[in-house]
């Protein structure tokens, strides 16, 4: 089995999963208005894995992979956002940009200058999220010095510096309209992914997966009480949990909406459990202390996935572009509004309707 390309993770709900009494809580919504104004919107694509190759399959074998298809997918998308009437303010790329495979033929840097050519035809600013494929390709900081890494498009608080993130990890976060904050998250702060194996943090992350995988191949969930302690997942630091702590106190004292991006999702009933950040249950527990946080988007399950949780968080994995047909699509154009958010999908991206929990609600 080629464990090391990561299966396909589907969106059921993990079988037997009783995570905590208070999932059972719905919470409360206010009245949907139907006269609301569209504030902004934004472009959401996962899962490009572009590489010039013939078609492929997942480990499995049970589902195709349509490596260089997925160019003309991105360019689809593309023409879309730019012919819309009303533009994007900003398109999220979810991270898997391109194909691990591209690394065995040598091929990395020049798959990766091609999609970005694509992206620079694009009239709005996109955020790029790092995802394992990232990690198979380049080193950490390769990626750093490279242009996926977007941090210069980062909201600077004066007088917050407690907001400001490290440079140990790769998140900031900005303001695509009034009232309204994106987090964009590092979803493989802790992992072996990327990092010099001679360092601490290899050494660290290494004990980490072994206490958790007693397997000898570190990417086979087999027999595991917990299957996202697996390689081709990673989890975040407790330096970065502070710091979204930080920013999320910062807007709920402002009255600010938060949209959150990761690669890797972190709620179970959105996601197959195998799919889920290592310590995905200390990410919801800040979340969950704040009343700022509206949505959460996330890649690497390829088969999608949502749920809104106990308060009123929406959970939205996106489909990935690498396992949709020549004939469908897979992206997505979120439409924000004072009570809800819309997502209109096209192709294998089903249409949704987000709404903010009652005390969410801006009145303008």
């Amino acid at each position: 089995m080629n464990w090391r390309h990561q299966p396909v993770c589907s969106s059921a709900r993990p079988p037997g999963e009783n995570y905590l009494e208070i999932m059972d809580a719905k919470p409360e919504r206010g009245p949907l208005s139907e006269s609301s104004e569209l504030l902004f919107s934004f472009g959401v694509i996962a899962d490009i894995q572009y590489a010039d190759l013939e078609d492929g399959y997942n480990f499995q074998g049970s589902r195709r992979r349509y490596y260089r298809h997925s160019l003309l997918h991105l360019q689809g998308a593309i023409e879309h956002w730019n012919k819309e009437s009303s533009p994007p303010s900003c398109v999220l790329q979810l991270g898997d940009i391109i194909d691990g495979y591209n690394a065995q033929y040598k091929a990395s840097e020049k798959s990766l200058e091609l999609i970005m050519n694509t992206f620079q035809r694009l009239k709005v600013p996109v955020h790029h999220t790092w995802g394992n494929h990232e990690f198979y390709n380049f080193s950490r900081d390769y990626l750093t010095n490279s242009k996926l890494n977007t941090k210069f498009l980062e909201d600077q608080i004066a007088h917050h510096p407690e907001t400001v993130p490290s440079e140990n990890y790769y998140a900031y976060h900005f303001v695509p309209f009034p009232k309204f904050r994106f987090i964009l998250l590092d979803a493989y702060d802790m992992s072996i992914l990327g990092v010099d194996q001679s360092s601490p943090k290899y050494q660290q992350c290494l004990k980490i997966l072994r206490e958790h995988n007693p397997n000898t191949e570190l990417n086979s969930p087999q027999g595991l009480a917990e299957p996202q302690f697996v390689q081709f997942n990673g989890g975040f630091s407790q330096e970065q949990l502070n710091w979204l702590n930080e920013v999320l106190t910062f807007s709920d004292r402002n009255q600010e909406k938060v949209v959150i991006v990761s690669h890797l999702p972190i709620y179970p009933e959105a996601s197959d459990s195998v799919c889920l950040a290592w310590n995905y249950r200390d990410a919801l527990a800040v979340i969950w202390s704040h009343k700022c946080v509206v949505c959460f988007f996330a890649g690497h399950t390829h088969d999608g996935g949502y749920s809104e949780d106990p308060f009123g968080v929406h959970h939205v994995n996106i489909e990935g572009v690498i396992e949709t047909a020549p004939d469908s699509q897979a992206f997505g154009t979120v439409h924000v509004y004072p009570d809800k958010m819309m997502l209109k999908g096209k192709g294998r991206v089903p249409d949704r309707i987000m709404n903010y929990k009652k005390e969410n609600a801006l009145h303008f």
